[in-house]
């Protein structure tokens, strides 16, 4: 069977979700969301662990125009985030436009019809003007290849994969990984588990968790004053805002931070040893800065021990480190993060003349201002290379690309245009850009290695190195004269 639309949105996450949304506000209504699961919600469908929860103020963690008044926390958890989008699919109409369980099985550009052709796992095949990649970077799950894990006797496990029917009371437990979502979900067990091991490479700067549970007065005012919600979210956008220039403009503007971060290791962690191991050796915000207020509690519980270093191999009946010291072990968790980097050339997209997308971003990701990629016209990318964010809310950037893609898109219907396609030059010029204004950042400089980074060469093709004002800055015009479009057949090329 073949379908036939205008836009055709890989992934039903907030980017997807987002996009659809404003396509139908512009009256672009030829329109369908392919997903793969059987749900929307993107990262907050899959991550479920035990104390799951966004490290951006819920107000600001939601989009601009479908504002939620009823946030229980400043801090949401999964469940409620999971909800607003629900809730977003359903309220704005998008539901009955997903397609789910559609996995893309290849995305082929056809150069003489001009449009794209899309087939799914399941034999379906699609026919659309446009193609937006609306994956989200923060979806395969990084296993450690751990000699003798396939040996162990209990259950392994990723995080993101969380086995909810396995009983952690009493047993003997291994965390691998100390970041962000390790962060939240070892304080969520260890009152639970016998023993409990975290394995760290490099711990990570922690700063205090700010939570609280909005009171019966905040709520009435986030519900009945829009005024007030719009104030709440502008003045948590600058208070994030104003922290740019510490990741941007390298680790010196960021000595305040540290010291703060110090204090709290200090007050939290009593034993110097301890403390000594929790401390990093690297410039604050170099890896990604976490937050939480029961992390270094649970790190001094009397049956919790943090090693430092590599892992050796695993045994039936525990995990061995560098050192040769095992750590009995009944269950074994990774937290061990996401690949950032490969996750959009899992898609099988091939553009002008079969290019593969794989192969052009063989040595690392890169766009035009993260959405466009020359030789593979009609073809936007949400979420793309160098639009993450280490500072602020990643909302605030689908936003600026969606608004990006609408925008292109109207003028093209306006013109009567055929198809869209980033001159080469023109994202030369910006990926140069971006590498030069990065090699100044705290991400590069800081002295660390991240996730942020490509493993092999270090380039960071994650994060955006500016504010997220300038970004929306950036992409509030399209700059015709950087693209090739092409006119209906028989007509001068524009």
């Amino acid at each position: 069977m073949t379908t036939r639309v205008e836009v055709l949105i890989v992934g039903a996450g907030f980017s997807g979700l987002g996009l659809a949304a404003l396509l139908d506000r512009a009256g672009i209504r030829s329109f369908r969301i392919l997903e793969a699961a059987d749900d929307v919600g993107g990262t907050w469908r899959e991550n479920t662990y035990p104390g799951c929860a966004c490290d951006i103020p819920a107000p600001l963690y939601s989009f601009s125009f479908a504002q939620k008044a009823d946030w229980t926390r400043l801090f949401a958890r999964q469940g409620e985030i999971l909800a607003y989008l629900r809730g977003f699919a359903r309220d704005r109409g998008l539901t009955g436009r997903i397609d789910f369980g559609a996995k893309v099985a290849n995305a082929r550009w056809r150069d003489g019809e001009r449009d794209w052709e899309l087939t799914t796992a399941g034999g379906r095949r699609f026919l659309a003007r446009f193609l937006v990649t609306a994956v989200g970077p923060l979806h395969h799950p990084v296993r450690p290849a751990l000699p003798g894990v396939a040996g162990f006797r209990g259950p392994v496990f990723h995080s993101a994969e969380w086995a909810h029917d396995v009983d952690l009371t009493g047993r003997r437990v291994v965390v691998i990984g100390t970041g962000a979502s390790a962060v939240q979900f070892v304080p969520a067990i260890v009152d639970r588990v016998a023993e409990l091991t975290v394995f760290q490479r490099t711990p990570p700067w922690i700063l205090p968790k700010a939570d609280r549970a909005f009171d019966a007065r905040e709520r009435r005012l986030l519900r009945w004053l829009p005024g007030y919600r719009q104030r709440l979210r502008r003045h948590l956008f600058q208070v994030h805002e104003h922290r740019a220039p510490g990741f941007v403009d390298g680790a010196a503007g960021m000595a305040a931070t540290a010291e703060y971060a110090r204090r709290l290791l200090e007050k939290q962690v009593e034993d110097p040893e301890l403390r000594a191991r929790l401390t990093p050796d690297y410039a604050i915000g170099c890896k990604r800065l976490l937050i939480s207020s029961d992390w270094y509690p649970a790190l001094t519980r009397p049956h919790v021990r943090v090693r430092t270093g590599e892992i050796a191999r695993v045994r039936p009946d525990g995990v061995v480190g560098a050192d040769g010291v095992v750590s009995p072990a009944e269950v074994i968790i990774y937290g061990t993060g996401f690949d950032a980097h490969d996750n959009l050339t899992r898609l099988p997209v091939h553009g002008r003349d079969g290019l593969a997308l794989t192969e052009v971003w063989r040595d690392g990701a890169q766009a035009y201002l993260g959405t466009t990629v020359s030789g593979f016209p009609n073809l936007f990318v949400l979420g793309g290379p160098n639009t993450g964010l280490g500072h602020n809310s990643q909302i605030f950037m689908i936003e600026a690309q969606a608004r990006y893609v609408v925008a292109c898109l109207r003028r093209m219907r306006r013109r009567g245009l055929t198809s869209i396609e980033v001159r080469p030059e023109a994202q030369r010029r910006f990926v140069a850009w971006v590498h030069a204004r990065m090699a100044a950042t705290v991400w590069q400089s800081g002295g660390c290695r991240s996730w942020y980074q490509r493993p092999r060469s270090a380039l960071n093709t994650v994060l955006w190195p500016d504010t997220a004002v300038a970004f929306a800055e950036r992409t509030r015009r399209v700059r015709f004269t950087d693209y090739r479009f092409e006119p209906p057949a028989g007509t001068p090329e524009h």
